[in-house]
């Protein structure tokens, strides 16, 4: 049992460390991100509405496409 009880706590321990990485984007990854294919809304009008159907279907909402910001107030 004492046994059993170490190998739970290194787990534990293994799995919080496993979570302390740093994976944010990278400086050389940022082009990637900024190329006008990556913006939403960037693609065929079919592409835009099989993401809101897909959006609604989830969310239960729709709309919402035509301004900027998050909902946290800041913009």
């Amino acid at each position: 049992m004492k046994r059993l009880m170490s190998l739970v706590a290194v787990m534990v321990v293994l799995g919080a460390l496993a979570g302390c990485q740093n994976l944010g984007v990278q400086p050389w990854e940022r082009d990637l991100l900024a190329k006008p294919v990556m913006t939403p809304g960037a693609a065929d009008g079919l592409d835009d509405a099989l993401d809101d159907h897909i959006y609604f279907s989830k969310e239960a909402t729709s709309g919402g496409r035509g301004f900027g910001g998050g909902g946290c107030g800041c913009n």
